[in-house]
């Protein structure tokens, strides 16, 4: 796994935390907040924004990278995520996806429950044997 410094995890999370608080979620009452720090060394932030429809809805990891994304960043070097959960908050199914197209597979998946209590895992670890770009190889 990559090295990170207790003070960048903890930098991360505050700003995951403050991310959290601009989350709309009227239909869950779940929050989430994501801090995704890019190799240029920029951070970008996220918020669950929920929907009536459910599947419209979309999660603080998503909104992090695609912002991330947008703004011409291609490679990371971690992702924090808190909510208000009691239990350690990890990216959804599809998240996972998404942070496999981008990242590789050692990066750190910081995952916290409301308190900021933590544990850090590979990006490998949460979703192995990712599809990725590889796999379309002629």
């Amino acid at each position: 796994m990559k090295h990170m410094h207790e003070f960048e995890i903890k930098k991360m999370l505050r700003m995951a935390a403050e991310a959290m608080e601009k989350a709309y979620a009227p239909y869950s009452d779940f929050r989430v907040g994501a801090c995704l720090k890019a190799s240029s060394g920029a951070y970008y932030l996220g918020c669950n924004i929920e929907n009536a429809a459910y599947t419209p809805t979309v999660c603080a990891e998503r909104s992090a990278m695609f912002k991330a994304i947008y703004e011409g960043e291609r490679q990371f070097e971690g992702i924090a995520i808190i909510s208000d959960s009691l239990n350690y908050t990890s990216p959804c199914g599809v998240c996972r996806q998404v942070l496999a197209e981008f990242c590789d597979p050692d990066m750190p998946v910081i995952c916290a429950d409301r308190d900021g209590n933590y544990k850090m895992l590979e990006l490998c670890e949460l979703i192995p044997m990712a599809f990725t770009k590889e796999d379309m190889e002629h």
